[in-house]
């Protein structure tokens, strides 16, 4: 199944332990909180950025029919949880990948996914018949 992507919008996830900054002092700390945000700034003056938040560390996974399951998130599990987003306007994948790059996290064991946003949804191109067919 393929996902078409608009020509400019690519999302990038920042992954990480959630345990990046163990080991910095507090002014190290500072210093990368301030590479961030002077790379996103930047971003944002350019227009390549639209929007970007770090997320918390708490959340709710919603699963089952209906939604009938309601645990704690992130996923407990797992060894990296995502721990913020950018949402890029970019020419290309190619320069969303230059900009995830630039990361300040990098240096610090963070992994940026890059991943195109969806012009439509592939499921609605999709017919009833086949889309039963991939679940039976």
């Amino acid at each position: 199944m393929s996902i078409e992507s608009t020509a400019s919008q690519y999302l990038l996830l920042f992954r990480n332990s959630g345990e990046w900054h163990r080991g910095l002092s507090p002014q190290e700390l500072q210093e990368v909180t301030d590479q961030w945000m002077n790379w996103f700034n930047r971003l944002s003056e350019q227009g390549k950025v639209t929007a970007g938040h770090p997320l918390a560390p708490e959340g709710k996974i919603v699963s089952g029919k209906n939604g009938q399951f309601v645990v704690d998130g992130p996923f407990v599990e797992s060894k990296e949880t995502i721990g913020g987003y950018f949402l890029l306007n970019v020419e290309s994948a190619e320069e969303a990948i230059a900009i995830a790059r630039e990361c300040p996290g990098l240096a610090y064991g963070v992994r940026v996914e890059v991943r195109p946003v969806a012009a439509k949804c592939s499921l609605r191109e999709t017919d009833g018949a086949e889309l039963a067919e991939s679940h039976a």
